[in-house]
């Protein structure tokens, strides 16, 4: 149950779990971001993410530099290419993340019950000893019995590479703490969190907001992912600044990583294009049975007003290892049935042995649950929520799930050019994929005349169930017979990745003047 919601259709047959599963050119509904590194980063691995289910790649700039991802990203682009498939970018900012800088990259090994200095003088080496950290007011911000985790992955439960530290004392700028458990740690960056204490750091700090001007802009990014987010403010401060760097369109995931954002959850997504829930921070942040309850009530206001829900941190065990426990399995698949729009692989695909693996079983785990999402149940409860009289382009888009899942439509097909129609109808879950025919719209800036529309198509890639066509601008050109030219274009595209086939039903979503549209056609083949 979901806050009173049967989140599995029932009856459904328990002898489906001995029915082999079905191998679709589109593995889930369920969106993945994967983010890209070490081993990630050459174009045969990219290429392998794209065709294995990746549709969103991120850049996390904590621990590598512009030259080392305007490497990546333009692999990114000739994998792409390759594999003929859009790929939308994001950029992870840093924030106020406090961290321990390790050059030689040694090993430091830390021992349960011995104690461990945490210093700002950063011209010190760090060892098991003390360890320095970007942070002047440490010491003036933590209390004795204070908790701090530190680790190149923050704690887990299960975890040897990260450490649980206990604040015994302050001395001047220096820390003094209690080692809970023995731990390993390696890496040249360790990222130091001190459980529910304000950081007094901004967070989108100056580097971020050179990385955004430099390497975000040349790349003309299309999600921002905001770490840190804390204040509705955060998110209004960030989307000025992309307009200061022409980024106009580029998309705004608040990514709510402590308490801090989470008493503020309600009018930070009312801001935001979207949310991550970073469980990694959030569930050293809240007490262990605590986290699942905000990720309910998260996603839940998420699916409500239609924003999509990211969330992080569900198969850590694939860094290492082929197959997730079956724990994280079972995680990823009740994260599925809460309405989780789409699931973030880190170090998983960052540097673990088998990121494509990692996409693959995920993608998997996500379309065994949307076998028995409750799609019903959730398309009442939306319709309870929403306010009357409901809008006019709300009402159709409605209408349009409600026909697809009354004539057992194979998909959905609609027009659009900025993306809003494609996301009103994702809104109300529909069970079947969503095509999002993008028109490009011929516009000028008083320089030159461009075609808009690949920015567009992109930004669909985050949200659930959508599949983004960019019509060409032929198409956009083509005067009365756009729609019949692109839902031609649209049903052929369904055919080629096996999801129509003849006699099969699709409904139709598009604008005639100022009204929209439902239709019904059948695909003749």
């Amino acid at each position: 149950m979901q806050g009173g919601q049967m989140v599995v259709e029932e009856p459904f047959k328990l002898s489906s779990v001995l029915t082999s599963s079905t191998i679709s050119s589109i593995p889930s509904l369920t969106k993945i971001v994967g983010t890209l590194g070490p081993n990630s980063r050459s174009v045969e691995a990219i290429e392998a993410c794209l065709k294995a289910g990746m549709s969103v790649a991120r850049f996390d700039f904590s621990g590598f530099d512009g030259d080392y991802h305007q490497e990546t990203i333009d692999n990114l682009r000739t994998a792409a290419k390759n594999a003929k498939k859009l790929c939308a970018v994001m950029l992870d900012t840093i924030g106020p993340e406090l961290q321990v800088s390790n050059e030689t990259g040694k090993l430091i090994e830390l021992k349960a019950d011995d104690h461990v200095t945490i210093t700002s003088d950063t011209t010190i080496q760090p060892s098991a000893d003390i360890l320095p950290v970007s942070y002047a007011d440490l010491a003036r911000t933590v209390k004795k019995g204070d908790t701090i985790f530190l680790g190149q992955y923050l704690f887990t439960g299960s975890e040897t590479t990260s450490v649980w530290l206990e604040v015994l004392e302050t001395k001047n700028q220096d820390v003094i703490c209690l080692v809970k458990n023995s731990a390993t740690l390696s890496g040249f960056i360790f990222t130091m969190h001190v459980s529910q204490v304000h950081v007094n750091l901004p967070t989108l700090t100056d580097y971020d907001k050179q990385v955004i001007s430099s390497w975000g802009s040349r790349n003309n990014i299309d999600f921002v992912s905001l770490s840190y987010t804390r204040h509705v403010e955060d998110v209004q401060e960030l989307r000025a600044f992309l307009k200061t760097q022409n980024l106009n369109e580029t998309r705004i995931f608040a990514k709510i990583e402590t308490v801090e954002g989470l008493k503020h959850f309600d009018e930070i997504l009312r801001e935001a294009d979207g949310v991550i829930l970073s469980r990694g921070n959030l569930g050293i942040d809240l007490p262990p049975e605590k986290v699942f309850l905000f990720q309910k009530s998260a996603v839940y206001k998420c699916n409500m007003v239609g924003k999509p829900a990211i969330i992080t941190r569900v198969v850590d065990s694939m860094t290492g290892n082929l197959r997730p426990t079956r724990a994280e399995a079972t995680d990823v698949a009740n994260a599925v049935l809460d309405g989780t729009d789409g699931i973030l692989l880190g170090a998983e695909t960052l540097h673990g042995l088998y990121p494509v693996e990692a996409i693959k079983i995920v993608g998997g785990i996500c379309a065994e649950a949307e076998r028995v999402y409750n799609q019903l149940f959730h398309f009442k409860t939306i319709l309870k929520y929403m306010k009357e009289p409901m809008s006019h382009a709300e009402s159709v888009a409605s209408s349009a799930v409600r026909a697809a899942l009354t004539v057992k439509a194979a998909i959905i097909v609609v027009f659009t050019s900025s993306g809003g129609a494609a996301r009103l109808i994702a809104k109300y879950r529909p069970t079947v994929p969503v095509f999002a025919v993008v028109i490009p719209r011929l516009k000028t800036n008083s320089l030159k005349w461009i075609f808009t529309g690949s920015s567009q198509a992109r930004h669909l890639l985050g949200v659930r169930g959508v599949y983004p066509i960019l019509a060409g601008p032929i198409v956009a050109t083509s005067g009365g017979s756009t729609e019949e030219t692109s839902l031609k274009l649209a049903l052929e595209y369904g055919e080629s990745v096996g999801l129509l086939k003849p006699n099969d039903q699709v409904v139709v979503f598009q604008k005639i003047g100022d009204s929209s549209v439902v239709k019904i056609v059948e695909f003749e083949g």
